[in-house]
């Protein structure tokens, strides 16, 4: 793992404490749903959605690939989706670059996809925007996991999602060029990271108790 990821890492996990009583009973359901996968021997998909994949979607699937190697938690594989596509945001990239990434542009096309790596022995993520159609995601089995409150309300259907959990988060898009803007999409970056770190810490515990 490149370095600056691993402190950036290593910050997250000595920071679990900042998340509210509230909010880790909503993500101790997504601990629930991978450790009932894990005791049956079974894959764990795992798909982020908010409405344009742009932003809180794309850290969704990129920090929770990571979490899941860094507590060494094995076959779980991360997506994201929206009820629209349009592209993964250049100030979420930015966000993730800053925070130790390396992120490169496959093709020139609309809506490119973009490599995601965190260490050069691994290979990278795939990122790029979708619906929940597209063909690069699971059909089935899968947990969906609600990243905005506008998807949350305008997808009351999900078809193949075997369970789905709301984490709503703010938007960071609220700072688009603003004198903000790097910090609220730091705060957002970081707030969707250590929550998903918990959650595969917990993962963790669970199987030492075992």
């Amino acid at each position: 793992m490149y370095p600056l990821l691993v402190t950036y890492c290593n910050q997250l996990t000595a920071s679990f404490q900042s998340i509210p009583s509230e909010r880790k009973a909503v993500l101790d359901k997504i601990v629930a749903f991978i450790a009932a996968k894990k005791n049956q021997d079974l894959p764990v998909k795992l798909v982020f959605i908010c409405t344009h994949n742009s932003r809180r979607s794309h850290f969704g699937q990129v920090w929770a690939k990571l979490a899941a190697v860094y507590y060494n938690v094995s076959n779980v594989a991360t997506f994201s989706a929206g009820t629209e596509a349009t592209e993964f945001h250049l100030h979420a990239r930015n966000a993730l670059l800053r925070a130790g990434f390396e992120i490169t542009k496959l093709g020139p096309a609309r809506n490119p996809i973009f490599s995601v790596a965190y260490d050069d022995l691994e290979i990278p993520m795939h990122c790029f925007s979708k619906t929940t159609e597209d063909a690069s995601n699971p059909t089935t089995n899968f947990l969906a996991v609600m990243t905005c409150s506008d998807a949350e309300q305008n997808c009351p259907y999900l078809p193949g999602a075997e369970a789905r959990i709301a984490t709503t988060y703010e938007d960071p898009k609220v700072a688009d060029y603003t004198s903000n803007q790097n910090k609220i999409y730091d705060e957002r970056c970081e707030q969707i990271a250590r929550e998903l770190f918990y959650v595969f810490s917990q993962l963790k515990v669970k199987e030492a108790c075992i």
